[in-house]
């Protein structure tokens, strides 16, 4: 394949090769289906993904050095548009949307050639190990420790709310090496295969009846000194980049090939389903259900207008970074939204029936929704970096942000 070719070629070549390959799309996420079935995607995902890989569609905007195609933005929404409607490996979307791009940026040179295609090919799936039981949305706060001892790291502590741990391969946890820091700047990122000797990964079961996150725990796990991503206590601004590629993808702008849904929502005719769902039901002429698919057309009709415009400006470089946090909120409300009211419209079929029915399935959707308002950062979250990184608000009192984390209170009473 010449580097030459127009986004209009590749498009066609790609629209063509998809029609002969690519089975149609299946209509169901991986938050709304069993772990049996869960299993049975994952598998699923990594021949797609190896398929796409040695037909030169992977990795579009990656290096080619790294097993990418070195090609453009425009090449890579020429695939998306060519792709539409057919089933792609979305588990990897983390992996090729946030970790991959943060191996790239800060990855030693051994790091990016022994992983990144493997990564694009399938064979490697990556989580991040963020999220710490007793952490909050306080990320820089987290208790995790690695200790040094010449060569060689020991790490012990837990992370929580992993999205699919269970079935990775490898992750990028960040951790403390320096009790004597501020809490800022005693941090590390190491990356470690996930089953590695200590390392326990608990699925938790959700309400939905699926086990799609988990909780890890880390009992002197070993890691080698050239597992570090960046420099030894330089891991804030490794996690720092990690969370803008985590905005970037969710605002459409990643390196990752497919387009990413948040909140549960995929990219199809929400609209016509939820039409479809308020006939099933004999509410067409119901004055509250033709409101809300009346609501439903407007946020479908504004989001993808005002994401586009944000998107544009950052491209352009007339807003700040952190300005992709308003892509983030408003994509995680818009998708919980979307369920709610689907699920307001279905009403007690939405919550009697299975998940084996078309309106029953709401029920279900809407249960695993709120994810997309929390995963990620929360709404919250986003809201609070608006405020101090884009509109310029006072930041709230942080008098903890430069005392040595050992005598931070909290920490010096759990460390006895």
């Amino acid at each position: 394949m010449s580097e030459q070719e127009s986004p209009e070629a590749f498009g066609a070549r790609a629209r063509a090769w998809a029609a002969s390959n690519l089975p149609r799309a299946e209509g169901r996420g991986i938050m709304e289906v069993d772990d049996e079935e869960e299993l049975r995607i994952v598998a699923s995902a990594r021949e797609l993904q190896k398929l796409i890989f040695d037909a030169g569609f992977a990795g579009i905007r990656y290096p080619t050095e790294y097993g990418g195609q070195g090609l453009t933005r425009e090449h890579q929404l020429a695939w998306r548009e060519a792709t539409a409607g057919y089933q792609l490996p979305d588990v990897f979307n983390v992996t090729h949307g946030i970790l991959a791009p943060t191996l790239l940026q800060f990855g030693t040179e051994d790091q990016k050639s022994a992983h990144l295609p493997k990564i694009l090919s399938g064979q490697e799936l990556w989580v991040q190990f963020l999220s710490e039981p007793s952490g909050g949305s306080d990320l820089a706060g987290l208790l995790t420790r690695a200790d040094r001892d010449g060569d060689t790291f020991r790490l012990n502590g837990s992370k929580i709310w992993s999205t699919g741990a269970h079935f990775s391969d490898y992750c990028m946890v960040l951790v403390r090496t320096n009790m004597e820091a501020p809490k800022h700047r005693g941090l590390s990122m190491f990356m470690m295969p996930i089953r590695s000797p200590g390392v326990t990964v608990t699925p938790i079961k959700l309400v939905t009846g699926g086990s799609h996150f988990c909780q890890e725990f880390f009992d002197d796990v070993i890691l080698p000194a050239s597992y570090l991503i960046g420099a030894e206590n330089e891991g804030w601004r490794v996690a720092s980049g990690l969370l803008f590629h985590e905005r970037n993808m969710v605002g459409g702008n990643s390196l990752n090939d497919h387009v990413y849904a948040s909140g549960g929502e995929d990219d199809g005719d929400v609209v016509g389903e939820l039409i479809a769902i308020t006939k099933a039901v004999g509410r067409s002429q119901d004055a509250l259900a033709r409101q809300l698919v009346g609501e439903a057309i407007v946020l479908e009709a504004l989001a993808d207008p005002t994401i586009n415009r944000i998107n544009a400006q950052l491209r352009a470089g007339r807003m700040p970074p952190p300005a992709a946090s308003i892509v983030r909120l408003l994509s995680g409300l818009k998708g919980f939204r979307l369920a709610e009211i689907a699920l307001q419209i279905g009403g007690t079929r939405a919550v009697m029936e299975g998940r084996d029915d078309p309106v029953g399935v709401l029920g279900q959707r809407w249960l695993g929704a709120r994810t997309g308002t929390i995963a990620g950062g929360s709404v919250e979250m986003q809201r609070n970096g608006i405020s101090e990184h884009v509109i310029g608000l006072p930041r709230e009192a942080t008098p903890d942000r430069d005392v040595p984390f050992s005598q931070v209170l909290a920490n010096r009473r759990q460390r006895g």
